[in-house]
């Protein structure tokens, strides 16, 4: 058994702690940069704590998804501004987009000389500028890994700069600030959370410091997906799923993920599908077609326990087949109202060509098993 744990420095958790956020920038920098997202109004009270705190020197908005090219002009925007600490406050997309920021800040070049797939893929000479990371969704558990997502309009895809430094120096996750989130944003991101917590568990790079955190996390998006959507001013269930969140990075960053995520990236860089609404789109096909696959070529596979074990989990059902679990999990997109991808424009046709994206996609290699190209192709048809 071989594997290794990596996390943001530190991680600060509760109701009201992202009124620290001013102090805490202080003590890493003393002129920030502050990342906000397409609706700044979430972010307000952090953006009045870095005022407060005299460090506020520059503001960045992310509307939609972070870019290359919209990086390059950000990054040149902080450094003329001399920003030596950069602070986002957002979903998943926010926070990547300040990540990328500060690693930019840091090093020299263009981020195609960084980035994965579509760049060179050159390590990072340097570590990034101090950054904070604040979300306000639950979903992506960006707070906590290594790597920033972007869209490139000119290859029609999304990649990943990523490096062990990207780290953040420090996480706040304040599930007050996703209080009021509307359903769709709260079923979509709660499903990218809970995609994050089932591919780590049952994929190829599962270790014991990984399982424990899906263990963990899978029955808090059972128990309060439903009520964060139903009631967006719950509390507690804001907290449970602000958790789930955060547990499904530190899976996700120290094991892998699978095929989900491995259709998300083609997907999203050629649609205007949200990264969540996709995962959610594509996650009870994905685990259909791993079992179909698992039961047929390889049924004596760890990973077939493991599926039982998240049906379990997610039905509170000790005696639950893996079955169980993919059952339960098509009645909640069905109660959640998740729109197949047909409704972000992805057809038929686009079927051969998202595929073999896919087949290639770094999150694919952790899938419990290898699925062929036919096997890859109608997945991703009953999502579509």
């Amino acid at each position: 058994m071989q594997f290794e744990f990596a996390t943001a420095a530190r991680i600060v958790f509760g109701a009201g702690k992202s009124a620290e956020a001013g102090a805490a920038a202080s003590r890493l920098g003393k002129r920030a940069l502050f990342v906000t997202g397409g609706n700044p109004a979430h972010s307000l009270s952090v953006s009045e704590s870095l005022r407060e705190a005299a460090i506020l020197a520059a503001t960045e908005r992310v509307s939609g998804e972070p870019t290359v090219p919209w990086l390059r002009e950000a990054a040149a925007r902080a450094r003329a501004e001399e920003c030596d600490v950069v602070v986002a406050c957002g979903g998943g997309s926010t926070i990547d987009g300040g990540k990328a920021i500060a690693a930019m800040l840091a090093n020299p070049g263009d981020p195609l000389d960084y980035l994965e797939v579509i760049g060179k893929g050159q390590p990072l000479p340097n570590r990034p500028v101090p950054f904070l990371a604040i979300p306000t969704t639950a979903g992506t558990g960006a707070e906590v890994t290594r790597n920033a997502v972007l869209g490139s309009p000119e290859h029609g895809v999304k990649a990943s700069l990523r490096s062990p430094w990207m780290l953040p120096s420090l996480a706040i996750v304040d599930p007050t600030l996703s209080l009021g989130l509307p359903p769709f944003l709260s079923a979509s991101t709660g499903l990218d959370a809970l995609t994050q917590l089932i591919e780590p568990l049952v994929c190829a790079k599962a270790n014991p410091l990984t399982d424990a955190f899906c263990r963990e996390g899978i029955p808090l998006v059972a128990r309060s997906l439903r009520r964060v959507c139903q009631t967006p001013t719950d509390l507690d269930a804001r907290t449970d799923m602000a958790l789930a969140s955060l547990l499904s990075g530190f899976a996700l960053a120290n094991a892998g993920l699978g095929a989900v995520h491995g259709f998300a990236a083609p997907i999203g860089g050629r649609f205007p599908a949200p990264h969540g609404a996709a995962c959610a789109a594509l996650l009870p096909h994905a685990m259909r077609a791993n079992l179909d696959a698992l039961r047929r070529r390889r049924p004596d596979s760890p990973a077939l326990e493991r599926y039982r074990k998240a049906a379990t989990l997610l039905t509170g059902n000790r005696a639950a087949r893996a079955e169980d679990g993919l059952e339960w999990v098509e009645a909640l997109c069905r109660d959640l109202e998740i729109p197949p991808l047909a409704h972000w424009g992805v057809t038929v046709e686009d079927a051969p060509a998202l595929a073999a994206q896919a087949a290639e996609s770094n999150s694919m290699k952790a899938n419990p098993i290898l699925l062929t190209p036919a096997e890859l192709e109608a997945l991703l048809l009953a999502a579509v």
